[in-house]
């Protein structure tokens, strides 16, 4: 298997965009909608070996999205493109504030727990 394999490529992946992506549109939280053309999402199972990020099923960095398994949920790409969305209207703040801030309390992150709380499935 290739290190990274792209899914926003695939129709699984690409349909599990799409729906994040048209739910994110019907939220009020920033002036723009969330841009889509340069962000990947990628399966990287390696990535998630890191100390830091085991815990994890799913990380966001800019444009990017990693994920840990195939078996990616609608709701798990939804927070992560949350997170992408939110890096676009503050691209040094929110990735910063993860020094400061414990993870449980992030607001970063309680935003994206709200957003993938609705739709889609």
């Amino acid at each position: 298997m290739a290190v990274m394999a792209r899914l926003d490529t695939r129709p699984d992946g690409a349909a599990a965009l799409a729906r994040a992506r048209a739910h994110l549109d019907t939220l009020d939280w920033y002036p723009r909608p969330v841009r889509m053309r340069r962000v990947r999402m990628y399966l990287a199972p390696w990535f998630f070996r890191l100390p830091p990020v085991r815990r994890f099923h799913g990380y966001a960095a800019w444009n990017l999205i990693l994920l840990r398994d195939e078996t990616f949920t609608d709701r798990l790409v939804l927070h992560e493109l949350c997170h992408v969305w939110q890096m676009q209207h503050h691209p040094v703040r929110m990735p910063l504030s993860y020094l400061y801030t414990p993870y449980r309390t992030s607001p970063w992150e309680a935003q994206a727990r709200r957003a993938a709380a609705g739709p889609p499935g």
